[in-house]
């Protein structure tokens, strides 16, 4: 009989060691490490026997590709985050902060599935009463027969209803939340979220239900649980939404079915949520061109190009440590392009408070909104309004040179789309071929100035004395 030997494992990260100890070194967490019996005769060792599997290995071209081909869930938004539809047999998790609209999502995707396919689908909920959900189901318009509804937490009960209902598809809020009584652990913890995932996982895979996860999210806005959470899954998303806002939007992180770089937006009101197939229009609803301080450019969220409007603002203070506020940007590339403008435009606003932001609950957070950030201050600066038309793209350098930007032809597509007739562009760019949007060039922030005709006298700062 071949001789055992006993290593510890890490529960959360898979991390083995000699001995036992308190706290993983690999991953800092405690109480993690178990112990693990494993048989001398390692695979691939002398005298390892081979066992028969239950199943003959098939040659890939006999297997039916059908049978795993996407279906549409009815939310246009999110199908084109997942690639297409849900797959049958597929895991989806969908993480995000409380309140952001997980579960009125979810519970719409439940009853357009219910709706447009004639099959059933089971909403298990372990946060909240089935009263509380048929008031949600009431108020978004999500009432149907085929839609299903268990308050449950114990996996073991949930897992009878799915023999009970056979539905196609399966939502579960959330997973955090749910108990497998056959394993040790608190509710919540590393072992218990890793069981009910593994649980439901192997449900998916040998049913072909497909099965959607609501996952919590830590304070930094990962996914809350072990990191093999996201391995077991077969996609994993990312619903973000600003509380002061109705725009929301659905970003993939994960997908072995498609392209992980989707995001899919959508607004939340009191009657739901809906999709947002036009964002951009949502952006620049209520912008003017005849205002100053404002700039339009076309930032790319993935493989989607949106159009969001920027806006600078300054006013001249006399206290001594001007204020910079920002919101929608990011505040170190504010910083630095109002450095650039003072050292290498003239622009001085050293004794100005300036502001800038975006409109409409939009991010722009990529070096390609540099230079429209500039234009706005300068504008906002001179009280002069930039061209009506007019999109701007760029990323700035310290130097002051203008550089260039990935997705351009993505880009001016999308502003002629909208109407723009002109568009400021780095250098040494090809021509969008067919385009009928007139493009100009600019080296340098300077250029770019000029050519917006933002040529007003700037105010120096006064010499020491």
């Amino acid at each position: 009989m071949a001789k055992t030997k006993p290593i510890f494992r890490c529960s959360a990260c898979a991390h083995e060691v000699a001995k036992w100890v308190g706290k993983c070194s690999e991953c800092g967490a405690w109480g993690t490490v178990s112990e693990v019996v494993v048989s001398a005769g390692a695979v691939g060792a002398p005298g390892r026997k081979a066992m028969l599997p239950s199943t003959a290995a098939t040659p890939i071209s006999g297997i039916d590709s059908q049978v795993t081909k996407a279906r549409p869930t009815g939310v246009s938004e999110l199908d084109r985050v997942l690639g297409g539809g849900i797959v049958p047999g597929s895991v989806v998790l969908l993480s995000g902060e409380p309140g952001v609209g997980k579960s009125t999502l979810l519970l719409e995707v439940a009853h357009r599935w219910a709706t447009q396919t004639g099959e059933k689908s089971l909403y298990v909920t372990a946060e909240e009463s089935a009263g509380q959900v048929r008031l949600r189901a009431d108020r978004t318009g999500a009432v149907h027969d085929r839609v299903y509804l268990a308050a449950e937490s114990d996996l073991s009960i949930v897992l009878g209803h799915v023999e009970q209902v056979r539905p196609t598809l399966l939502v579960v809020d959330s997973v955090q939340t749910m108990l497998a009584p056959d394993v040790d652990g608190v509710i919540g913890g590393v072992t218990q979220v890793r069981a009910v995932t593994a649980a439901v996982t192997s449900l998916a895979k040998a049913s072909g239900i497909a099965v959607l996860l609501v996952g919590h999210v830590t304070k930094d806005g990962n996914v809350a649980g072990p990191r093999t959470l996201e391995h077991l899954v077969d996609v994993v998303l990312q619903f973000e939404g600003d509380k002061n806002s109705t725009l929301r939007m659905v970003r993939g992180l994960k997908n072995r079915f498609g392209s992980a770089d989707e995001v899919g937006c959508f607004e939340l009101h009191e009657d739901g949520i809906a999709c947002v197939d036009d964002p951009s229009g949502l952006f620049l609803h209520h912008r003017t061109d005849s205002v100053s301080g404002t700039a339009v450019t076309v930032a790319m969220d993935g493989k989607r190009p949106l159009v969001g409007e920027v806006q600078g603002l300054t006013l001249e203070t006399q206290i001594p440590a001007p204020r910079r506020a920002v919101s929608g940007l990011d505040y170190n590339r504010v910083a630095m392009v109002l450095a650039v403008l003072q050292s290498r435009s003239k622009v001085y606003l050293g004794k100005h408070d300036v502001y800038a932001a975006t409109v409409g609950g939009m991010r722009l957070v990529e070096p390609a909104a540099d230079l429209a950030i500039a234009l706005a201050l300068a504008s906002a600066a001179t009280d002069r309004a930039i061209p009506a038309g007019w999109v701007i793209l760029g990323e700035v350098g310290l130097a002051g040179e203008v550089r260039k930007v990935t997705g351009l032809a993505r880009r001016l597509a999308e502003a002629e789309r909208l109407g723009f007739t002109t568009a400021l562009v780095p250098p040494g760019l090809d021509r969008v071929s067919g385009g009928g949007i007139r493009i100009h060039e600019v080296t340098d922030v300077g250029s770019a100035i000029r050519m917006a005709k933002l040529r007003a006298p700037y105010a120096k700062p006064e010499a020491s004395e």
